[in-house]
């Protein structure tokens, strides 16, 4: 897959097997057979349209989906009736798998743009991979590739400054756009900066102003919603800083621990 280019809606092919996005959402190394079984349960849904729901809080659990095109952001809703935004989801990345334990959809799913999706049937996923070596495999370290995520978002949130909690959000998108073979420098952000403030705990006009200073840096260059990062190697020292707190806390658990101990 070509390296650092833009994504391209009309760049997304329509079997699962010659799609550009299938090593990210599935395992490598499947047998000719075994792709032809993944992509006979698959369902093509029309497209999302920007606003409209893939899943509902409370919706039956029935399906995982896999992200072909666009981006939508996850999000339930508050005690006092405010929506607080979970999480944003870009192509290559399944869907849903939350759901799995409570048999129903624990947060809602909204289209921030026209958006593709391969709908995946649970029940018959999860027969085929008693089929499929390594399917199994694959899913598992796809929900703990999501733990680890919220568990670092969750430290941003508490222990980061507001300019770290903007650089970490950045460097996370650059990196995943990266790993499917988008440019990691240039891209859009379908997310409004209401959307950022939210998902980052903090202001929508401290936002803006990170925003503005970070251009003034020379770490970014801003037009409307496309975003081209300049120096990423300051806002990847920025962002480590949530490595560095996790790295704190194991070891202040280390030492908490041994002095407990007889």
């Amino acid at each position: 897959m070509p390296k650092n280019r833009i994504v391209k809606l009309d760049e997304i092919r329509s079997r699962c097997q010659s799609c550009s996005l299938f090593e990210l959402c599935m395992p490598m190394g499947l047998a000719e057979g075994d792709l032809d079984k993944l992509d006979s349960i698959i369902k093509r849904r029309r497209p999302v349209e920007k606003g409209e729901y893939l899943y509902r809080v409370g919706d039956p659990f029935a399906s995982v989906y896999a992200v072909r095109s666009g981006s939508l952001k996850t999000f339930t809703s508050t005690r006092d009736g405010r929506d607080q935004i979970i999480s944003l989801h870009l192509p290559g990345e399944l869907m849903g798998l939350d759901a799995i334990s409570s048999n129903q959809h624990i947060c809602s799913a909204m289209a921030l743009e026209t958006t593709s999706v391969c709908e995946l049937p649970y029940e018959r996923l999860e027969a085929l991979s008693l089929e499929i070596p390594g399917l199994q495999h694959h899913l598992l370290s796809l929900m703990s590739e999501e733990i680890r995520h919220d568990q670092c978002h969750m430290t941003i949130l508490a222990r980061l400054p507001v300019d770290n909690r903007l650089a970490s959000f950045l460097v996370n998108l650059a990196e995943r756009y990266r790993t499917r073979g988008f440019s990691s420098t240039e891209f859009n952000l379908s997310m409004s900066r209401n959307d950022i403030a939210n998902l980052l705990g903090m202001a929508v006009e401290t936002v803006s102003r990170l925003f503005t200073q970070f251009q003034e840096q020379g770490l970014l260059q801003v037009e409307r919603k496309h975003i081209k990062i300049l120096n990423y190697d300051i806002l990847h020292t920025m962002h480590n800083r949530c490595g560095e707190l996790d790295a704190n806390d194991e070891e202040a658990d280390k030492d908490n621990s041994s002095s407990s101990s007889p």
